[in-house]
């Protein structure tokens, strides 16, 4: 096999694309609609909560955290699938392919750091309600913010040198988008100290993120069984889209985990996509509309924009 030095790579070819000459319009529209609303949604939701001062609370501002992060994740991977899409030729340029790599997993890595973030909050609101606003000050809102952006971004920064670093013997990458664990695979020599930088990487920014929740969760619940009616309401309402956030965003993370370690050949193709793409396209979708739905003071408040907008139309 002809050696390929990473200076006579100057693209990558994704080769999870398969003929859809028919369909591909159709793809295309759905895709782009699906984009188009994800957008929306989000950025109704940041708009919202920075425009009215009633929702300037630290759960609210963690919620607009986490809806910037849905914005930066998609279009991380929405525009250049639509591109490839329509493409005949499935290749990305090397540059723009770990620039998306970068995207994609410091969203990965931002998203569970600030869904740990709001359970702390979460915590501290219902197991010290009365301490909550000495706790939760904005210095320590401001401090929690940074925590949630800029250990992942350094972290994903290093993980993309390293990758880019490498002199492959190869350019196909068996997605529809870039991934680093595919990049690595291609590398013509030991690649262990990307691999144990990577696991290193992801034990701080998902393990301990995850370990945080479970934490905090087990004392909520300690709470709630013990405490009064009203505090179980009030628990189960504030933690229920928070939960079901997790439980979907793992689960696409953990099936591409599974996918990028394993031989899933037996399952189709079109289900692999999906699933591979799941964690990327539902998550962005499924928070604002699951906490636009749950929460009684945005929920209003976005019906009365909507009224409002309805009335003068």
């Amino acid at each position: 096999m002809m050696m390929i030095n990473a200076t006579q790579v100057s693209y990558f070819t994704l080769g999870a694309y398969f003929d859809t000459e028919l369909f591909k319009y159709l793809f295309f529209m759905i895709i782009a609609h699906f984009y188009i609303l994800t957008l929306c949604a989000n950025v109704l939701l940041i708009v919202i909560i920075c425009m009215n001062r009633s929702l300037h609370e630290p759960m609210y501002i963690f919620l607009c955290s986490l809806f910037v992060n849905e914005l930066y994740g998609s279009t991380g991977l929405f525009p250049m699938l639509l591109v490839q899409i329509l493409s005949d030729i499935h290749t990305v340029s090397v540059p723009l392919c770990f620039l998306q790599i970068f995207c994609v997993y410091s969203y990965v890595s931002v998203e569970f750091t600030n869904l740990a973030a709001m359970s702390y909050d979460r915590y501290l609101a219902i197991c010290y309600p009365l301490q909550y606003n000495a706790y939760m000050t904005s210095s320590k809102i401001a401090m929690l913010i940074a925590v949630i952006w800029l250990p992942p971004f350094l972290a994903v920064f290093v993980t993309t040198s390293l990758s880019a670093s490498l002199q492959l013997c190869g350019n196909i990458i068996s997605k529809v988008y870039c991934d680093n664990y595919s990049v690595i695979k291609l590398a013509c020599f030991d690649t262990r100290i990307n691999n144990v930088y990577e696991l290193t990487a992801a034990s701080l920014t998902i393990c301990v993120p995850v370990s945080v929740i479970f934490y905090t969760y087990l004392k909520i619940l300690k709470v709630c069984f013990s405490g009064s009616q009203q505090t179980r309401q009030k628990a189960i309402s504030t933690c229920t889209p928070h939960l079901a956030s997790l439980l979907n965003f793992s689960f696409g993370v953990s099936f591409e985990v599974l996918q990028n370690r394993f031989d899933m050949s037996s399952v189709p193709n079109m289900l692999r996509i999906f699933l591979s793409l799941y964690f990327l396209t539902c998550q962005p979708l499924f928070n604002p509309l699951m906490y636009g739905l749950n929460m009684s003071k945005i929920l209003i408040i976005c019906k009365s924009v909507l009224l409002s907008s309805l009335g003068k139309c």
